[in-house]
């Protein structure tokens, strides 16, 4: 039986590299909608885009997607969650997957998995993703999180420098290549929450870790969380941080 779930999509107008990003237009339909369509290709039974401006809740109904108005002052994207998990009235214990709004080409069945992952770990709090790192420069690059997972699957934790270091490997020059055992891995940034959590979470103090590292999840390990996580055979499909990367998917919509 699949889990039950719902998908929310946080949506912000303002954008600095890219401004009106949910709008922005990729073969005649806003970003935001797109990803809201690839997303209703997953098992959720409900897909909502949580909005921050009427022009995107707007956007949204011209094309038949459930969308909810919400503050304009929530500092992160979580805090806009937990607003929609209220708003929707959820249930403690309702899986919720955490889709971001400039992700149109993200896989279905990631979705389903992300959902799954945290309903077979009742321990967790939350779930995430994760692919194996086949690349050197991505392995050093601190846009590439990484992570490291314990034997049941849980992250031990999150961080932007190349982990796991491996000691005797890197201990002449650094790294030149890449460790086999464990295999890195590159942090997808896709979350299941139960909704409780969610609410919950914007009311934790910020993680001394989390502050160094610019990686909100770790607050969730510092205190005391579990994080599943799904590894993923595939990378996921080019997110949209800028103009460049927008012409870059547009060139796909376009084949």
């Amino acid at each position: 039986m699949r889990t039950a779930f719902t998908v929310l999509i946080p949506a912000r107008l303002a954008s600095t590299r890219l401004p009106d990003k949910p709008l922005a237009d990729i073969a005649g339909v806003p970003m935001v909608v797109r990803v809201a369509q690839q997303a209703a290709l997953s098992s959720a039974a409900s897909v909502v885009v949580a909005a921050d401006d009427a022009r995107i809740v707007d956007a949204c109904h011209a094309h038949g997607v459930r969308v909810l108005l919400t503050r304009t002052d929530h500092a992160s994207g979580s805090d806009r969650l937990a607003e929609a998990c209220t708003q929707l009235g959820l249930a403690d214990d309702a899986i919720v997957v955490n889709v971001q709004g400039d992700e149109p080409l993200i896989a279905p069945d990631l979705i389903d998995a992300v959902a799954d992952t945290l309903a077979a770990h009742p321990d967790a709090a939350m779930s995430t993703a994760a692919h194996a790192i086949d690349s050197l420069e991505d392995f050093v690059n601190p846009n590439v999180v990484k992570t490291v997972l314990d034997a049941r699957g849980h992250a031990l934790y999150f961080s932007r420098a190349p982990i796991p270091w491996w000691r005797d490997g890197f201990a002449a020059s650094g790294p030149t290549s890449l460790p086999s055992a464990p295999a890195p891995l590159r942090h997808i940034g896709i979350y299941g929450y139960r909704a409780g959590f969610v609410r919950g979470f914007p009311g934790l103090p910020p993680a001394p870790v989390e502050t160094t590292e610019a990686l909100e999840q770790m607050r969730a390990l510092w205190h005391g969380h579990r994080i599943a996580v799904h590894v993923s055979a595939h990378a996921p499909g080019p997110g949209i941080d800028t103009p460049e990367d927008l012409a870059r998917v547009r060139a796909l919509f376009a084949t």
